[in-house]
């Protein structure tokens, strides 16, 4: 048997060099973050072997040689099934957990691959494991619905009490807060022919606010420039008769927040104002959570998450939404104005954390 390692940026990249380098036979072994050694190879390591049959101890008139390299490779497979069973009890759960159900563990594998956060993912499995014992349901299902119980969803725009209802849009720099806003302003305003009107309180970046101008003279809405908390106020009270506002923010870090204080606490103030945090969902998951916690400030109302055409690790995304406990309202997904952008919803983040592609890959490490 020989045994090799394949290196890539994704599991199914790694995958792709291995069939065509050993062929459509050769078996997966294992399939684990890279160490940080080998981290420089490539983000995933996939571990594959093929069977080098020795048919020169066989007598030769026993079984024909294709009959006999079948049996080897009906034997092969089940000897590297119990060896990627043992991988993935080794690599991924708990040592405690030694005599867990086989899907128990394979699902803590899949969860904590995907980057949902250890303890989380010991939490969900087993309280999937708990439901499976009163239910009687497949463990599959048990597992979508408590995954699903932790999290909720809205893409309602603006609080039912506001009128007009007013969004705005925070976070952290390059997060993609501008691109969002003008889709949720092209999909959710101008598609259903509601007046819009379009507020930049970014004076940060050069030319921020003449981006927003270009943007707004496509889409022939109003634009504003208020350039302190007091004309902010100002402008929103002058144009009550717009239906919905989207106020754009500056992208603030580190000693900005502190900076810019005035501005997040004035949007926490305004209950009639929903706030949604821009998060880039490719972000890692620590720095994500330093985010998160650092624009508490602002109150946010909800979670919007960007760039999901940039990884392949959505657990962060779920790590967040159960963590701050607010819900997630939209997905942006590419650079398109205004079609990669699609409300957030319960079926397609349980696509994105276990939809049968990945599960089928991730729950082979």
């Amino acid at each position: 048997m020989k045994i090799k390692s394949y290196y890539s940026r994704t599991v199914e990249e790694a995958m792709a060099a291995a069939r065509q380098e050993l062929g459509p036979d050769a078996m997966l072994v294992n399939t684990r973050k890279a160490s940080p050694e080998t981290r420089h190879l490539g983000e995933y390591e996939v571990v594959f072997a093929t069977i080098e049959p020795d048919i020169s101890s066989a007598p030769q008139n026993a079984v024909s040689p294709a009959d006999r390299l079948s049996l080897e490779v009906s034997e092969m497979k089940k000897e590297l099934e119990g060896m990627r069973r043992a991988l993935t009890r080794t690599a991924y759960a708990p040592p405690e957990w030694a005599g867990v159900p086989q899907d128990v563990s394979d699902a803590y594998a899949a969860l904590t691959a995907a980057e949902i956060a250890p303890q989380l993912a010991r939490e969900i499995v087993q309280a999937a494991g708990a439901r499976l014992a009163s239910q009687r349901a497949p463990f599959q299902r048990a597992l979508t619905e408590e995954i699903q119980s932790r999290f909720t969803t809205d893409s309602a725009l603006g609080t039912s009490s506001g009128t007009p209802r007013m969004v705005a849009l925070v976070g952290p720099p390059g997060s993609g807060k501008t691109s969002s806003l003008v889709k949720l302003a092209v999909n959710y305003g101008l598609a259903a022919r509601r007046g819009v009107l379009l507020l930049s309180m970014d004076t940060h970046r050069i030319a921020a606010a003449d981006q927003l101008r270009a943007y707004a003279a496509i889409l022939g809405v109003g634009v504003q420039v208020p350039e302190t908390v007091s004309a902010l106020a100002q402008t929103i009270e002058e144009n009550r008769g717009k239906e919905l506002i989207f106020i754009d923010t500056p992208g603030l870090a580190g000693d900005e927040l502190e900076t810019e204080a005035p501005l997040l606490q004035f949007l926490a103030s305004r209950s009639d104002i929903d706030v949604h945090l821009v998060l880039p969902a490719s972000m890692k998951p620590a720095d994500l959570a330093r985010v998160v916690d650092a624009f508490n400030l602002a109150q946010p109302d909800h979670l919007l998450f960007t760039r999901l055409d940039e990884t392949g690790s959505f657990g962060p995304i779920l790590n967040e939404a159960v963590r701050a406990a607010k819900p997630l309202s939209f997905f942006s997904i590419g650079q398109r104005i205004p079609e990669d952008l699609e409300a957030a919803t319960p079926a397609r983040l349980l696509d994105l954390l276990i939809g049968a592609h990945q599960m089928k890959a991730r729950s082979a490490a």
